[in-house]
C-alpha cells in the first residue's frame, strides 16, 4: 500500500501565502497543495504596491542594515534573512524570466514596472506545481482532530482536513479578527494602524497639495522624528519621512487618539540660533530685493510665500527693512513650525498593521509554531512590520520560503 498523500492548506493568497505554497509545491512534488482566499481578489496588495508597480524588496547592503527598517520584529527577521533574503528574491524571480531593478532609493521593482508581472509569476508557478486555489474561502475555525490532523471549518459550511497548516492571512485592523487563531492556544500582540498620514483639518496649508520638501519633523511630547521628503496633501501631511513616523509611532499615535502636534523644521541641519547667525549676511545681501520674490533657502516657492504670508510681512516687503518681530516669527516657522494633528489616513491602498502572533511563539529558522507542531505562520499575521520601501514584501517572501522549506522537508522525508 502506498504512502497516503500529505496535504498542506495555506489561509491566504497574498504574497506570503502564495511563495508559501508554490514553493511548498515545487519542492516536494508529492505534496498535495490548497490555497484558500476569503476575498474574490488574489494578490490585491501585489496590484496596489508601488503605485501598480509592485515595490517587491528593497536593494539593502545587508541583513543588520535591513532588519534596522521593521519597528517590529527586528531581531526576529535577522534569523529568518539568514535563510531567505534580497538576493535570493531576486534570483528566484530571474529565474522565472522576471528582472528586478533597483532605484536610488533602494526600492526595487519589477523591470516592466508593472505589479502584473509579479502576479503573472506567481500564478504561472501555481498552474506548474498543481497548486489548488480556491477564493471567496475564509477559514473560521481550525484544531486538530484526533486522527492528529488539523480539520478546518470554511465560511462555505465546508471543511477541509489537512497535515499542515500555514496561517498566511494578513494584518487585521481589529483585535476580535484574531479570535480564531487565539483557539490554537496563540498569544496576539493587539493590532494597531501602522503607514498612514497625518490629517490636519481645515489647516490653510493644505491649499498647497502636491508642494514636496526635504524637513525635519517630530512628534511633541515624544522621542518621535523623522527626516525626509514630506508631501502636503489636501488632508494635510504625508510622504515618506511622515509614513515612517506613523510606523514608528504606530503604538504611541494610537494611544494619543492620533491627537498631537507635529513639529516640522523645513531647514534640516538648521535651528533658530544658526538661523539667526546666517540672517544678518542674508539682509546684506539681498537687503534691496523683495522677501517674496528672493528664497535663499531652496524651498518650493509655493511654501515659501505661504509663510511668508502666515508670518504677515507684505508682498512688498525687502530683506533690509523686515521688522525684528516678523522677522523672529518668520524664523520660528522656518525650523520650528507647529501643526495640530487630528486624525490620520490609509496611505494609499497600502495598510499595514503592526500586531499579530506574538514572535516568542514562532521559530524563525522554520516559521512554524512553538506550541503546536505542523502550524506555521508567513507574512504580516505576525507581529512583524516594516517602513515602506520594500520591507514588508520582503518578509512576506522570506517567511513564505522558509515556512515551505520546511513543510517541504517534512512532508516529502517523513
Amino acid at each position: 500500500m502506498g504512502l497516503q498523500q500529505k496535504r498542506l492548506v495555506v489561509a491566504g493568497g497574498g504574497a506570503a501565502g502564495f511563495f508559501c505554497a508554490v514553493n511548498a509545491a515545487r519542492l516536494c512534488p508529492q505534496l498535495e497543495v490548497v490555497l484558500l482566499e476569503k476575498t474574490g481578489k488574489l494578490l490585491s496588495k501585489v496590484k496596489v504596491s508601488g503605485g501598480g508597480r509592485c515595490n517587491v524588496t528593497h536593494n539593502a547592503p545587508d541583513i543588520p542594515y535591513m532588519a534596522k527598517r521593521y519597528p517590529r520584529g527586528q531581531h526576529f527577521v535577522k534569523k529568518s534573512f539568514s535563510r531567505f533574503f534580497v538576493p535570493d528574491t531576486i534570483a528566484w524571480f530571474a529565474e522565472r524570466g522576471v528582472g528586478l531593478k533597483a532605484e536610488e532609493d533602494g526600492r526595487m521593482f519589477p523591470v516592466t514596472d508593472n505589479s502584473q508581472t509579479i502576479i503573472d509569476c506567481l500564478l504561472r508557478e501555481a498552474d506548474k506545481y498543481r497548486v489548488q486555489i480556491r477564493t471567496n474561502t475564509e477559514v473560521t475555525a481550525f484544531g486538530r482532530q484526533d486522527n492528529g490532523q488539523w480539520g478546518l471549518q470554511l465560511s462555505k459550511g465546508g471543511e477541509l482536513t489537512a497535515d499542515y497548516v500555514c496561517i498566511a492571512a494578513g494584518g487585521y485592523a481589529q483585535a476580535d479578527k484574531f479570535a480564531w487563531l487565539q483557539q490554537s492556544g496563540h498569544t496576539v500582540a493587539a493590532p494597531a494602524p501602522s503607514l498612514f498620514t497625518f490629517n490636519m483639518p481645515g489647516h490653510p496649508i493644505n491649499s498647497l497639495m502636491g508642494v514636496a520638501a526635504t524637513a525635519h519633523v517630530k512628534i511633541a511630547g515624544t522621542k518621535l522624528q523623522e527626516q525626509g521628503p514630506v508631501l502636503i496633501t489636501h488632508w494635510g501631511l504625508s510622504g515618506p519621512a511622515i509614513l515612517r513616523l506613523s510606523a514608528w509611532g504606530a503604538r504611541e499615535l494610537q494611544q494619543l487618539q492620533y491627537t498631537f502636534t507635529a513639529i516640522v523644521n523645513w531647514l534640516p541641519g538648521q535651528h533658530e540660533n544658526s538661523l539667526r547667525d546666517d540672517w544678518q549676511n542674508l539682509r546684506f545681501e539681498l537687503g534691496k530685493q523683495k522677501l517674496y520674490h528672493k528664497n535663499p533657502f531652496g524651498l518650493p516657492q509655493r511654501l515659501w510665500q505661504f509663510l511668508l504670508q502666515q508670518t504677515g510681512i507684505p508682498e512688498e516687503m525687502r530683506w533690509a527693512d523686515l521688522p525684528a518681530k516678523e522677522q523672529h516669527r518668520l524664523m520660528k516657522m522656518l525650523v520650528s513650525m507647529e501643526f495640530p494633528v487630528k486624525g490620520k489616513t490609509t496611505f494609499k491602498e497600502e495598510f499595514v498593521t503592526c500586531g499579530g502572533i506574538t514572535l516568542s511563539e514562532i521559530e524563525p529558522a522554520t516559521m512554524e509554531s512553538r506550541l503546536t507542531p505542523d502550524l506555521f505562520f508567513a507574512g504580516e499575521v505576525m507581529d512583524v512590520d516594516g517602513i515602506t520601501g520594500g520591507f514588508n514584501f520582503q518578509h512576506a517572501w522570506t517567511s513564505g520560503f522558509v515556512a515551505a522549506t520546511a513543510i517541504a522537508d517534512r512532508a516529502c522525508n517523513k
